[in-house]
């Protein structure tokens, strides 16, 4: 097993996950005033196939966590690399994040992203709150797939596909 000597403590944690490359996606929901919100996430995962399970994780300071905080229901959108653009605005400041045409109200009205590789969307059915995040199960019951396109990846503070950074 090859280590680095000089990572030690949270700069080896810090280093350990910035080199573990991750799927980006977007978590949207409805806002109590009804106005889109969302976030850009790279925490996505299955946990079950049987009920439908994905999880997902945010910081309790994120500007959007009263809004899914409030809701029951969220959108998935599963990115990819040609949905950079989109990945960085929605990373971006939340008041823009919804600024332009990327976007257009799916079931329920939720925000869906144009363009993305697939969708879904399901009830909050667990939020389990860890130090200063929470983590959170979505019950899937809808759903679709875009186009396909390459896998959009956080790696090492950038986005990017497989092999280049955008």
């Amino acid at each position: 097993m090859t280590s680095a000597p000089d990572a030690v403590g949270f700069d080896a944690f810090a280093q350990a996950f910035r080199r573990h490359a991750a799927g980006v996606s977007v978590v949207t929901a409805l806002g109590v005033d009804g106005r889109p919100v969302g976030f850009t996430a790279t925490s996505l995962a299955s946990l079950a196939a049987e009920p439908p399970l994905a999880t997902f994780n945010m910081a309790l300071t994120s500007s959007s966590w009263p809004a899914i905080d409030s809701t029951r229901r969220v959108a998935i959108n599963m990115l990819g690399q040609d949905d950079y653009l989109v990945a960085r605005i929605m990373a971006g400041p939340n008041d823009r994040r919804f600024d332009g045409e990327h976007w257009e109200a799916g079931p329920g009205g939720l925000p869906l992203i144009i363009g993305a590789t697939a969708w879904m969307v399901g009830d909050v059915v667990a939020a389990t709150p860890v130090a200063n995040n929470i983590m959170i199960a979505v019950q899937i019951d809808q759903g679709g797939l875009g186009e396909p396109d390459e896998p959009l990846l956080y790696h090492e503070r950038s986005f990017r596909a497989l092999g280049a950074e955008l």
